[in-house]
């Protein structure tokens, strides 16, 4: 092996730690400034594993005070560096991850965990900013929202602001609607519909961004279902999931692969042929989806990328199993959609590569009782697939000017078939059979 080894940040969202260590990052700070003209309250959906964290951990560095001193480390060799907007380093960050946030199995138990999480995150935040605090923030241990409102009264005191990031908003609340049903449909809608934790933050929110101390907010997570379901607490995030400008905010493009890809084969020794042939393999399994029906290019999974290029870089030679296993909860995903009415229809519709789905557009509001009741619609379901990642935009249009659906690449088809399989098989020792029957076949031919 010759040349420099590429440190690929696999599973690593740390900004600070990609840019001090020098981890591989891909320069997405020129977005920066469009984001502030866009609005103060900001909602990207993105299916997991496509960099919403490490986004948001860029804003965090860049916009908090406490890291006025280290901008030009941070940033100087990037994009932003040379002309940073005004805002840079004027706030006070609160980060709030909900993945963090386990599903219990009762819903006081539910409240409680949350509660305890919010606290903790505001007991952290006062900590570290409490040179720029005037007054101690009073921690409330069973109303995390009574906590965040003293804590937004102390912020205004000191003449200061916040900036709110809120990660995977809807990650805790998905694990508890996927899970076991019926028992777990009820949890939800206590969750999300009753006069809970979760509703009261949103509400909360809503009512820090008019001039209470939250002055932005940026929020992501997978889906609009969760957010939708608490809309009547907070209904004034901007949604930019479709705008072609911010298509590739998260994620890589083919260019940016190529690149990634001509270091590890320098690396490698790799031969022209050789490097063609691997950027061929990760287009035919990875490809990528397309966010934005204004237009765009198809963007990778930064997961299965590092997946591919940092197993390519240590052995020279390419991963003998495709599919990355941080990505198999998509497995869930399909068997939940298979299991809501009409859901195997759309399923078998889909592997129908001659017949692709389309719909004439994308629903983006929708909650839990449309996406349970019998009546919902296809394009209703396929507009959930979508949103889960094993579904993307085809990028044409059909004769009556519909958007075209596609599996996104061949990892994503393998998770299909399985299914498929799964609902035509549904007994284990049938399909067993049925591969040993497959096996002994293609031996034979």
């Amino acid at each position: 092996m010759t040349g420099t080894r590429v440190k690929f940040p696999y599973g690593n969202n740390d900004f600070y730690q990609l840019i001090t260590e020098d981890y591989c990052y891909v320069d997405r700070t020129d977005r920066i400034a469009r984001l502030e003209e866009t609005g103060k309250t900001l909602l990207l959906l993105r299916p997991r594993r496509y960099g919403k964290s490490l986004l948001l951990s860029t804003l965090e560095n860049y916009y908090d005070i406490a890291k006025a001193d280290e901008f030009a480390r941070l940033f100087g060799a990037l994009a932003i560096g040379a002309q940073p907007t005004p805002l840079h380093n004027q706030y006070l960050i609160l980060r709030w991850d909900f993945s963090i946030v386990a599903p219990k199995p009762d819903y006081q138990q539910q409240q409680q965990v949350l509660t305890d999480y919010l606290n903790a995150e505001i007991k952290a935040f006062a900590l570290k900013y409490q040179d720029w605090l005037l007054s101690s923030v009073e921690i409330n241990p069973t109303n995390a929202t009574a906590s965040f409102w003293s804590l937004l009264s102390v912020v205004q005191q000191a003449n200061h602001k916040i900036y709110l990031l809120v990660d995977e908003y809807d990650n805790f609340a998905n694990e508890l609607l996927m899970a076991e049903r019926p028992q777990n449909q009820a949890r939800y809608e206590a969750l999300v519909f009753g006069e809970g934790e979760f509703k009261a933050v949103f509400k909360a929110i809503k009512g820090a961004m008019s001039g209470r101390g939250v002055d932005r907010t940026f929020i992501v997570g997978v889906s609009p279902v969760v957010l939708h379901d608490v809309s009547s607490g907070f209904n004034i995030a901007e949604n930019i999931y479709f705008r072609e400008d911010f298509n590739d905010l998260c994620g890589f493009t083919e260019a940016e692969i190529t690149q990634l890809l001509t270091q590890v084969a320098e690396t490698c020794n790799l031969a022209a042929e050789q490097r063609t042939e691997a950027l061929h393999l990760m287009r035919t399994f990875y490809n990528g989806a397309l966010f934005s029906h204004e237009g765009g290019e198809c963007i990778y999974n930064p997961t299965s990328t590092f997946h591919f290029l940092k197993y390519l870089q240590r052995t020279c030679r390419y991963p003998r199993n495709m599919l990355d296993t941080n990505l198999g909860t998509d497995h869930e995903k399909l068997a939940y959609v298979a299991g809501l009415p009409k859901g195997e229809e759309v399923i078998l519709q889909i592997m129908d590569t001659e017949h692709p789905p389309a719909v004439v557009a994308l629903e983006e509001r929708f909650g839990v009782h449309e996406m349970l009741a019998e009546s919902n619609t296809e394009p209703f379901m396929l507009s959930l697939l979508y949103y889960l990642g094993v579904l993307t935009l085809d990028g044409g249009l059909t004769r009556e000017g519909e958007l075209i659906l596609r599996i996104p690449n061949l990892v994503m088809q393998q998770l299909y078939a399985e299914r498929l399989l799964r609902m035509l098989l549904p007994d284990a020792a049938a399909r067993d059979h049925g591969q040993a029957a497959a096996k002994e076949l293609y031996s034979n031919a």
